[in-house]
């Protein structure tokens, strides 16, 4: 009989006598699926934050702020500046001939959540250019602001969030009472989660004069960006620096990110070494229990290797169904969940955790390992158990 027929043929028996061990096998299974449930639970959060974070509309576009600043909320950018700004080279002109560049201020207020905590939102105001840079936002319900009026449109998120931002409802800020009028849907990313106003009106409510925190521009293209940049960090009347707004979303997300993975891999690692030690030990049981049988086995004339192999497929096994039932929950359970996080100096940043395809196979790739790991000194045990006395055994 050929190595590989007896493998076949020992692993075949091996997976058969799975459901008369069904209790310890499924310490095996549902050891590895609660590590790979929170790993991948996790690191859904990092994922779909900077999944938010980097979230851009159709056009390539570019934010720029004050030099050194951290955060739009760090940053200020005189009017004079925007206007200079908006007049690079790189930056796209709409229909009517306007540069489409967007000066924005960012102001944080406070709210209550629906579970009644107070917490801190971002209140960003825009000129209406800005809705032609930022083509992703749509009105789902209500209408847009009009500019000159004290008008809010909330995103999605936020309505979801926060207490009285239904259409029609009023709240005070800086003294002057706003009016909810709209509910826009900005496409998955962190704008879901911002108030947004007209930016003069928002401005002389809140003393902020002229100045905004930021200037969002659309691009001619994407080979536009280098051009726009020479231009305005090479102009000694600007102190300013510029990002693509994909890295400057990176940038904003990276701790909270690091830290998130540092937790998911830490806590994942610790529930690991137990779903190994968990897994080592039934591994055993089942080489032990089974001694009389191997050693049969051996007798007959199959190999050590054969036995060695059949005892890893069966761990092996266990381990992928425990990853995939991981990953299973983990999906069922945190994909598309909304969650907010205090984003640095922007207040509260809402968004939907993601897993993602790689996140399953991450997951069940530890799974792999910890199957490896549990399966390997028993199935060496198993190889060198001694013939004649497992025959003799009871």
């Amino acid at each position: 009989m050929s190595t590989l027929t007896q493998i076949a043929a020992v692993s075949a028996l091996n997976v058969r006598s799975i459901p008369q061990r069904l209790g310890t096998s499924s310490v095996i299974v549902v050891g590895i699926a609660g590590v790979v449930a929170v790993l991948i639970s996790v690191l859904a959060m990092s994922t779909g934050l900077v999944r938010a974070m980097q979230k851009s509309g159709p056009d390539p576009r570019a934010i720029v702020v004050r030099t050194g600043a951290s955060a739009e909320m760090a940053s200020a950018i005189t009017n004079s500046a925007a206007v200079t700004i908006a007049d690079a080279a790189g930056v796209k002109h709409g229909l009517d001939g306007r540069p489409l560049a967007s000066p924005e201020t960012l102001v944080i207020v406070n709210l209550n959540k629906k579970d009644g905590d107070e917490t801190a939102a971002p209140l960003r105001g825009i000129a209406p250019v800005g809705f032609a840079v930022h083509q992703e936002f749509k009105i789902v319900s209500g209408r847009s602001f009009k500019p000159g009026l004290t008008e809010l449109i909330v995103g999605k998120s936020a309505a979801r969030l926060y207490q009285g931002l239904d259409i029609g409802s009023k709240i005070k800020f800086a003294g002057t009472l706003w009016t909810v009028v709209g509910i826009f849907d900005a496409g998955g990313s962190q704008h879901d989660g911002e108030l947004i106003a007209d930016q003069p009106t928002l401005n002389s409510a809140f003393q902020r004069g002229d100045s905004s925190q930021s200037v969002t521009v659309m691009l001619e293209s994407p080979q536009a960006f280098q051009t726009f940049k020479d231009a305005i960090t090479t102009n000694p009347q600007l102190q300013v620096d510029v990002s693509t707004e994909r890295d400057f979303g990176t940038q904003q997300s990276s701790v909270i990110s690091t830290i998130l993975s540092v937790v998911a891999y830490v806590v994942g690692g610790i529930m690991a070494v137990g779903a190994v030690f968990g897994a080592l030990n039934t591994m055993y049981s089942a080489v032990s229990t089974r001694s009389r049988e191997i050693a049969t086995l051996r007798a007959l004339g199959f190999g050590a290797g054969p036995v060695v192999v059949s005892v890893f497929v069966e761990a092996l096994l266990l381990a992928v169904i425990g990853g995939t039932l991981g990953a299973l929950l983990a999906w069922l359970l945190f994909n598309g969940h909304s969650v907010d996080t205090r984003l640095g100096f922007s207040g509260q940043l809402i968004f939907d955790l993601a897993v993602t395809p790689a996140l399953v196979v991450l997951g069940i790739t530890w799974a792999f390992v910890i199957g490896v790991i549990g399966g390997l000194f028993p199935a060496i045990r198993a190889a060198r158990l001694p013939v004649a006395m497992a025959l003799q055994a009871v």
